[in-house]
């Protein structure tokens, strides 16, 4: 899922080097948080918020078949 995540971020950002996933188990959760560049966030979240909510969409539907809670945190 960390693979996942950030291959969806780099396809979009413009800076890919600066890309990086860090996850943290939280009882049953998985949490990644997504760091990009601050010229990047708007790339990363886009308009209203759709960008994020489609990555955060498919990153579940992935979690879904291997029985996981996930959640993505863009920083």
């Amino acid at each position: 899922m960390k693979t996942l995540v950030g291959v969806i971020a780099k396809a979009l950002v413009k800076n890919q080097e600066q890309v990086s996933v860090t996850e943290s188990v939280d009882a049953d959760t998985t949490i990644y948080e997504l760091h990009v560049a601050p010229e990047d966030m708007g790339k990363v979240i886009g308009k209203q918020g759709r960008i994020a909510k489609a990555m955060r969409t498919v990153v579940k539907a992935a979690a879904t078949r291997e029985n996981k809670k996930i959640m993505i945190e863009i920083i």
